[in-house]
């Protein structure tokens, strides 16, 4: 718990494609944020804003770790995984050390980034979880089509997904849609849910909501999901270019785990003042 109280908290503001997120560093102060301070900052209007709050811890002892990262949603939530603020803060800290490639740790696993040339920021998210108690789903099934009206696909990056291959993205109310998938009775986590186009060979267009954010303008655990749905479908190899309302991913599902890479933007930095954490409590 952090001990001065009465000293601003500072803060990154980063975008992965439009994707966005704060970003708070604990390596050097340790602090707690609780779940109404972490809704107040997420607020666009009386906050800041984020589709998730990343914080940087330190790397635990003895696991040869860069640092540790943990996410939260904008309603509060935890996840396991983002791929789009895990690829920003590795440029981050690449830069901050001069590395070409670091170590980091979430509560998804290990995961391995690298710097791609033309700005650009490569991380392995793992290995997909393809088995129905791995995701998770409520009961046993077959993840490849998922008994739910337009046959998802369902799949595990720490986070779970639901994969909607669709003849035009652009023709789905996603807000309606994906509120009520995200909610569905299959999965007892709630899941992110994407529309999927294959547009091209090894090309997707492809429309994102996220579980505790809503539409979201990119998301790269999606990304990855859509990529091994896709490809364990036969509709795609499974080195595939990934167009998101925000921008533009590159997915390679690996012998090592899915590799996505990217661009990443860091925006501004700036403070949290006591008062507004106080008040946020």
């Amino acid at each position: 718990m952090d001990t001065r109280a009465n000293t601003p908290l500072p803060f990154m503001k980063m975008h992965g494609l439009g994707n966005d997120f704060v970003v708070v560093d604990a390596r050097a102060r340790a602090f707690e944020l609780t779940e109404s301070q972490i809704t107040a900052i997420a607020d666009r209007q009386k906050g800041v804003g984020f589709d998730q709050l990343a914080v940087i811890a330190p790397g635990a002892v003895g696991n040869n770790a860069d640092a540790h990262l943990i996410f939260y949603n904008a309603d509060g939530s935890t996840s396991a995984a983002c791929g789009n603020a895990t690829r920003c803060i590795a440029r981050h800290l690449m830069d901050e050390g001069g590395a070409a490639s670091l170590t980091l740790t979430t509560d998804r696993g290990t995961l391995f980034a690298r710097e791609a040339g033309a700005g650009l920021v490569s991380v392995n998210m793992g290995h997909p979880q393809l088995l129905w108690d791995e995701i998770p789903l409520s009961h046993e099934m077959d993840t490849l089509e998922l008994p739910i009206d337009g046959g998802p696909t369902a799949t595990g990056m720490g986070n779970p997904h639901c994969t909607f291959f669709v003849e035009d993205v652009a023709a789905v109310d996603l807000p309606a849609f994906g509120a009520a998938h995200e909610h569905h009775p299959l999965y007892p986590e709630r899941t992110n849910v994407q529309v999927a186009q294959v547009v091209g060979e090894n090309h997707i267009r492809m429309r994102v909501w996220e579980r505790g954010v809503g539409i979201t303008l990119a998301s790269g655990s999606s990304s990855c999901a859509t990529a091994v749905a896709a490809a364990r479908r036969g509709l795609t190899g499974r080195k595939v270019q990934i167009d998101l309302d925000g921008g533009t991913l590159w997915i390679d599902w690996a012998e090592d785990g899915v590799w996505m890479t990217g661009g990443t933007e860091h925006v501004f930095s700036g403070e949290f003042t006591t008062a507004f954490l106080e008040r946020a409590k």
